[in-house]
């Protein structure tokens, strides 16, 4: 399905989303590095161990309300507490104020998310999902390119400014979802309350995890993702501090060296780069592969990637582990959301898409393990640990499709 024949709510929200993900990528790689610089490294360790659970209610809310009272209204106030906390963002002068704006925009994105996501379940066919997903996800990604290197200079330099930059095009956007995208959602619970919705969604949720393939599917997905996180996490400290600098390209007199700042630097442009480049090809290319293979091979990838990462610090060698472990993301990234979307019961679709954010946020809760364990373990032994969690992903989803194909089977 090409993007011309995409419904228009479709391509409004793409390019919203496209111009957000660069003014997002702008500031969130260096988040975590201003609240070190605030507040000091301890309590800022602590405190970024917070919007992942907030993520988690942000999308058990949102997933719930979208099946509730429509996907449209629940994009509308997703995106309008973003704008309104990068608004405060940008008028503070406390960071304990700017913590609190950035957990706003946290749980605003994350009440976003479901409803996005079961917007295009409602209105593509199920054999073009992936194909729909993965343009999305390219749009993203095209900002993780470009996004890190001018925030390098806007968010140190212009911080305000960005953030002002973020509020006016977030709000402008809120306007476009009002004016322009239409509910996909028809059998909408128009007279139901908030409060009623929010209290029957944690009994839905404890249906959903009584689900139990769907349960080893979010297990699987944790171990996969304690390793994919690592890019932002124990990949850093591991270049800064066991990759020395070195020359990156030479000719004649003249020489381009790196430090390993600059080269983590790098690796991670590259692995923006490479998801702008492939997701499409790659999702068109496994579009008629098993979604076992593709979930198996994601974990293959990710894993050895990160393994092979000790066995060298050549500054070539880190850049082809990178292209290694970054496919193993890119062929995981549209295969999840149309795996939810055809397995979970279509007047729950919402409420599974949001449940399918625990992966990420148990992933990302346990992912900073690796920080603590590098204090008394050499980096050959983390990378082992990664390793061996992305085995037990495979594992896992092996016993999953199991479960799966026996479950269709008795239908």
């Amino acid at each position: 399905m090409k993007v011309f024949q995409w419904d228009l709510n479709l391509k409004v929200r793409l390019f919203g989303e496209a111009i957000f993900n660069l003014l997002f990528w702008m500031y969130f790689p260096f988040i975590a590095l201003y609240f070190s610089t605030e507040l000091g490294n301890s309590t800022a360790g602590m405190l970024m161990t917070i919007p992942p659970l907030i993520s988690l209610f942000g999308s058990l809310v949102g997933g719930s309300l979208a099946d509730s009272i429509g996907r449209r209204r629940v994009m509308l106030m997703g995106s309008f507490i973003q704008a309104l906390m990068f608004i405060l963002f940008a008028l503070s002068m406390s960071p304990w104020l700017d913590y609190f704006a950035f957990i706003g925009i946290s749980m605003g994105g994350a009440i976003y998310r479901p409803p996005s996501a079961a917007m295009v379940a409602d209105l593509v066919p199920e054999a073009e999902r992936r194909q729909v997903f993965a343009t999305f996800t390219t749009a993203k990604n095209i900002g993780a390119v470009l996004g890190p290197a001018l925030g390098a200079i806007l968010f140190f330099h212009y911080r305000h400014e960005l953030l002002w930059t973020c509020s006016a095009v977030l709000g402008i956007y809120t306007l476009v979802i009002y004016f322009i995208v239409k509910e996909t959602k028809l059998d909408i619970q128009k007279k139901s309350r908030l409060r009623y919705i929010l209290k029957a969604q944690w009994s839905d949720y404890r249906e959903i995890l009584r689900d139990k393939i769907f349960t080893i599917y979010i297990l699987a997905g944790v171990f996969a993702v304690v390793t994919i996180m690592q890019l932002d996490l124990y990949l850093p400290i591991y270049i800064i501090n066991h990759v020395p600098t070195q020359v990156f390209i030479a000719w004649n007199e003249w020489s381009l060296i790196l430090t390993s700042e600059e080269i983590f630097g790098w690796m991670l442009g590259l692995n923006g780069l490479l998801f702008v480049l492939f997701v499409l090809p790659v999702t068109k290319w496994l579009k008629n592969r098993d979604e076992r293979d593709v979930f198996i091979l994601s974990s293959f990838l990710s894993g050895i990637g990160m393994l092979a990462l000790g066995g060298s610090t050549n500054i070539w060698y880190l850049f082809l582990m990178t292209i290694v472990f970054t496919f193993g993301e890119i062929v995981r990234s549209p295969v999840m959301e149309s795996f939810v979307s055809r397995y979970a019961p279509r007047e729950s679709i919402g409420k599974y898409i949001g449940a399918d954010s625990l992966q990420y946020t148990v992933g990302r809760f346990l992912a900073p393990v690796t920080l603590f364990l590098s204090e008394w373990l050499a980096p050959i032994w983390i990378l082992t640990i990664l390793f061996a969690f992305s085995l037990l992903s495979i594992l896992l989803y092996i016993h999953l499709f199991k479960m799966f194909s026996v479950d269709k089977s008795t239908e």
